[in-house]
């Protein structure tokens, strides 16, 4: 039985797709483009990060992202109070786009890696992992969080000559969170997903 057939996303060439040690990768013998890659334990490494992502990321939406102490006045802004104050004052493009790509995209990447890996971590799959596989990628590209870490720093610099400004457990789990969702993408093992694919046709 002839080896399954791959095409480089570079250069459109169609070549064989041969096992590869693990930690390897194969890379496309015409443009030398990465085909694709043998992750170690790549499942349960991204079940356990999809799951630790999904803590930070309640974390990071429940508790302030900052305080600020101006005199005796203390008041702090979670995620949702800022796009909230955004929409209010006008801002409802800017509130949308954060909504969509620092608290959907992330939410629904990570629900999506649970819901594609933890069944074949106990050997399953779960019912329309294709398409399923498929969205993740796509989401993937829309979660930007730290886009809007970057504006709050930006924030805090401006701020910290007019207010003591004091980071909150949201922006730490924000911040550990942007590394954690960094994390668990690299280690999705595509191989492993469409091997179990085809042994179940």
């Amino acid at each position: 039985m002839s080896s399954p057939l791959i095409a480089c996303h570079e250069c459109d060439l169609l070549q064989h797709r041969l096992p590869i040690p693990e930690g390897g990768v194969a890379k496309c013998r015409r443009c030398g483009a990465p085909l694709y890659r043998n992750v170690p334990d790549g499942v349960n490494r991204t079940v356990a990060l999809a799951i630790g992502g999904l803590v930070l990321f309640v974390f990071a939406n429940t508790f302030p992202l900052l305080s600020m102490q101006i005199g005796e006045q203390v008041s702090s802004a979670e995620l949702y109070t800022a796009v909230k104050t955004m929409w209010e004052q006008g801002e409802k493009a800017l509130a949308m786009l954060v909504t969509l790509t620092c608290i959907a995209a992330p939410l629904t990447v990570l629900t999506l890696m649970l819901y594609v890996f933890l069944p074949l971590k106990f050997g399953r799959l779960a019912k329309g992992t294709v398409g399923v596989f498929r969205l993740l990628a796509t989401m993937q590209n829309w979660s930007m969080m730290e886009v809007f870490m970057l504006g709050i720093l930006v924030t805090v610099v401006k701020l910290v000559k007019m207010a003591t400004v004091i980071p909150g457990l949201g922006l730490v789990s924000f911040f550990v969170l942007i590394f954690l969702l960094a994390a668990a993408s690299a280690s999705i093992d595509t191989e492993t997903v469409w091997e179990r694919v085809d042994a179940q046709q």
